[in-house]
């Protein structure tokens, strides 16, 4: 894999950023990928506070990732990865937002790309990009357009243009483009099917500005793509129209919000009751009554727990109806995967608003202080949630099993 210098544009300021990465460990299994997951999840909960409040973009934690072979997990085993159990998938991304979502929402779309690959792309796509995965590169995406989702496609037409193809426009929301070796951009093709382009850092004609500004997942660096006449060759577009229509393309990228959502409500409830815990230890010599002796408190914390237990099972379930789902695929099947992430999906971002928002009431006033920046998780927890809608849910679930209908490929349910 060849180290590519991207062009970034920063708010007031214009420069590179260097990509030299040496190969990357190879994961080989479930188990080890859970293993490595949780050791540097370990490491990045350190500094997580700080990035988040001092906006400290995570490019060495991004280059531990990848370098570890997380960023490989999913690639399939015929093309030498450990082509883990969805289920797992769901977990490693959960363990990470538990540390730092901000870390794991920036793999989200590279796990998107991995699938687009392998389900649409020809013998020399897979084996050329799915072996650069798995020496380490990263996927970054440029898919929204400005005005928000057209319902007859991308408002960025990839045009045939000679050997390859060509394309204009800008994109907003454009996670993980920052930090990537390649940028997948989705449009349209001349018959209004939707493909993508996968354009190299640094490639011309492209501009990453760092322009994201919300209260939340601050360091996800989401901002604005925009590709100025590039031209890519015909390796680097795929027709992933065939992945929504063929395969289980909305569930599986969904399961990874799932985890995330999973791994803000298992964060903000650890923090609760370490604050709680700490709060008791340094008034027990004033005689002040012990928070944890509350039994309004112990009832919420009980609530809050046993929900976030019935969310992750609901995710494990989800993880395994992808599975199976790949294994015999078919319309019903995709449809099973579907309605089961989206119980998940809704399950999660519940617990997640809920436990990012009971921190305070239960912790009481001194959390709010900024010096414990206990907000980034209700912070976090609100801006992800928003990526797609609890009620889009449980309406696609009530659908499926009061009216038989199956739920649309064609976008998130």
């Amino acid at each position: 894999m060849s180290a590519h210098a991207p062009d970034i544009t920063l708010p007031g300021n214009s420069g590179t950023a260097p990509r030299d990465y040496p190969a990357a460990h190879i994961i080989g299994s479930d188990d080890e990928a859970i293993r490595v997951a949780q050791e540097l999840a370990r490491h990045f909960a350190i500094d997580a506070a700080r990035r988040d409040s001092e906006r400290i973009l995570p490019y060495d934690e991004l280059n531990a990732c990848s370098n570890a072979g997380l960023w490989a997990i999913t690639v399939p085993a015929a093309y030498g990865g450990a082509q883990v159990s969805y289920a797992t998938v769901a977990r490693v991304f959960a363990i990470l937002a538990a540390a730092d979502p901000s870390i794991a929402q920036i793999q989200q779309n590279h796990n998107s790309a991995v699938f687009w690959l392998w389900k649409t792309g020809n013998a020399r796509q897979r084996e050329f990009f799915l072996g650069e995965i798995l020496r380490g590169a990263r996927f970054g995406n440029a898919n929204v357009d400005v005005g928000g989702r057209r319902p007859t496609g991308s408002a960025m037409t990839i045009a045939p243009d000679g050997d390859g193809f060509r394309l204009s426009g800008t994109k907003l929301y454009s996670t993980g483009a920052l930090f990537a070796e390649y940028v997948s951009t989705i449009g349209q093709d001349e018959q209004g099917r939707r493909i993508v382009a996968i354009v190299p850092a640094g490639h011309p004609g492209m501009k990453i500005l760092d322009d994201w500004q919300s209260f939340g997942q601050k360091t996800t660096a989401s901002g604005t793509v925009i590709f100025d006449d590039v031209w890519v060759p015909a390796l680097n577009v795929l027709p992933i129209y065939r992945s929504y229509a063929e395969w289980p393309q909305n569930a599986v990228t969904q399961i990874s919000h799932v985890g995330i959502d999973a791994g803000i409500a298992r964060a903000a409830i650890d923090a609760t009751i370490g604050f709680i815990r700490d709060r008791d230890a340094t008034s027990a010599a004033s005689g002040t009554p012990p928070v944890a002796a509350d039994p309004y408190v112990i009832f919420q914390l009980g609530g809050l727990k046993t929900r976030l237990h019935a969310a992750e099972a609901m995710m494990d379930r989800a993880g395994r109806e992808i599975d199976r789902c790949l294994a015999d695929t078919g319309p019903d099947t995709i449809a099973s995967a579907s309605i089961a992430v989206a119980e998940a999906k809704a399950l999660t971002t519940e617990i997640a608003v809920d436990a990012t928002n009971q921190l305070f009431e239960l912790a009481g006033t001194r959390s709010t202080h900024p010096s414990f920046n206990l907000d980034r998780h209700w912070r976090n927890a609100r801006v992800h949630t928003l990526h797609d809608p609890v009620r889009w849910k449980y309406a696609a679930v009530g659908s499926f099993y009061l009216n038989g209908v199956r739920p649309p490929t064609s976008g998130q349910t």
